[in-house]
């Protein structure tokens, strides 16, 4: 398909779409009406305590942090509230003097001011794909299908699997085919559904490798010494159902038929102290690990593809949101790995390039020790499966918008994030091991 013709079809879709929008009442059906979400911060034991109650009385969704268990003193926990608990709530929080802050006082609103009618006319004022829009499951994979065919010398586009619900699991291999073996870097974005900043991270990162290959040196320098598999949605059944049914889906959807519950965690389902401290196992809690390690088959396919390659692959990127963080193993214990110098210099040197670029100041170090122990991680795994640099990052912001992080912030975020996975990759260059 030509770009003239390409333009020509996205646009007569989103034309579509902009006059079947605004009959409808509500996006999600209204379900998100008066949800409200809060930050709290204990001080003490007795607020830490009663904080743990009041999430599991009223079964409130966490957004920070993922589980109860990682609660402590001086968390900070932001915490989803629906309307229909809410009166009952507030109520408990006066009784028990718990403060707290409203970061959004209306979910609803801001849902449909993120991907309601004008993020459609937004789409349609630019000329071809916007990479300063979120984009649903279709809407990607069309645009990985075009890359695949108007790149065909930097981009190969392939499948390591199918999801629970069937859907292919589309990664893109991109460099410069000049040598027969290369060594390679992994990213990854979405293994939670509802981050969907990752997922444009890594549109914008692919759209930007190609762009710039011939005029920037340095990454001419990186796509002919370098091989990148580039996996923008991992979890394709859990975002395509954020997009669909429930903006705050975490999890995968595979079916649990004693509990009713559907999905495990991606993030704690790999076979790194599988279901330890950090992972929960009941099946409707958000950080589920899983029946046992590899169960998603979503994961299955990518440990078995980095498995395969793990001589290849010398470093592991993982997108998330949010925190503003450059996570490295460990995850699931307070100690330092082997290769510490390498990791903690690399991770300082790209915190200090994304700064540059707005001002911008994410924090860095052990996942386990600036967030919270948790096992079963992806980056854990690779780490411990050869592969020498893995990082996890926490994309902006710090809670503002959390997981709603408005399209008007993705570009400023690619920007910074990009001159960090560069200066990444710069340093695996060096051989620093």
């Amino acid at each position: 398909m030509t770009r003239s013709k390409w333009t020509a079809a996205l646009s007569l879709c989103l034309a579509f779409l902009s006059i079947w929008l605004p009959v409808q009442s509500h996006l999600y059906n209204n379900l998100y009406a008066g949800d409200k979400l809060i930050r709290l911060s204990p001080k003490n034991d007795y607020e830490v305590i009663a904080l743990k109650h009041m999430c599991q009385q009223f079964k409130v969704d966490l957004w920070q942090p993922s589980s109860v268990s990682y609660i402590t003193e001086g968390t900070i926990v932001d915490v989803h509230i629906t309307r229909n608990s809410s009166q009952a709530l507030l109520a408990y929080l006066q009784h028990t003097s718990l403060q707290y802050k409203v970061l959004i006082s209306n979910l609803q609103n801001l849902i449909e001011k993120q991907i309601g009618v004008q993020s459609l006319r937004n789409r349609r004022a630019v000329l071809g794909y916007n990479y300063e829009a979120y984009h649903s499951l279709e809407e990607i994979q069309s645009w990985m299908y075009y890359m695949n065919k108007t790149h065909s010398d930097l981009i190969s586009m392939f499948s390591i699997g199918k999801s629970y619900e069937g859907r292919p699991l589309y990664v893109l291999k991109l460099g410069k085919r000049i040598r027969p073996y290369k060594r390679a870097v992994w990213i990854d974005c979405g293994i939670h559904a509802r981050e969907w900043i990752g997922p444009a991270f890594c549109q914008w990162f692919v759209k930007e490798a190609v762009d710039t290959y011939h005029s920037d040196p340095g990454m001419r320098r990186i796509l002919n010494r370098l091989y990148f598999y580039v996996m923008p949605v991992f979890n394709v059944d859990g975002y395509h159902f954020s997009w669909t049914k429930d903006r705050f889906w975490r999890k995968t959807r595979s079916k649990n038929s004693r509990f009713h519950c559907y999905g495990a965690d991606a993030n704690r389902n790999w076979k790194v102290n599988w279901c330890d401290e950090g992972a929960s196992l009941h099946p409707c809690d958000d950080t589920y690990c899983g029946l046992y390690p590899e169960s998603e088959p979503e994961v299955k396919a990518a440990a078995n593809f980095l498995r395969k390659r793990k001589k290849q692959i010398k470093a592991y990127l993982s997108f998330h949101a949010y925190a503003q963080l450059l996570l490295y193993p460990y995850s699931y214990k307070y100690a330092a790995i082997p290769n510490f110098e390498c990791v903690e210099s690399a991770a300082y040197n790209a915190i200090v390039a994304l700064q540059s670029a707005y001002g911008v100041r994410y924090n860095y170090g052990p996942a386990s020790s600036i967030l919270y122990v948790s096992s079963g991680s992806s980056m854990d795994w690779a780490y411990k499966n050869g592969i020498p640099y893995a990082y996890a990052f926490e994309l902006r912001d710090t809670g503002h918008f959390g997981f709603l992080l408005p399209e008007s912030l993705i570009k400023p975020t690619c920007v910074e994030t990009m001159l960090a996975v560069k200066n990444i990759t710069m340093h695996i260059l060096k051989k620093c091991h």
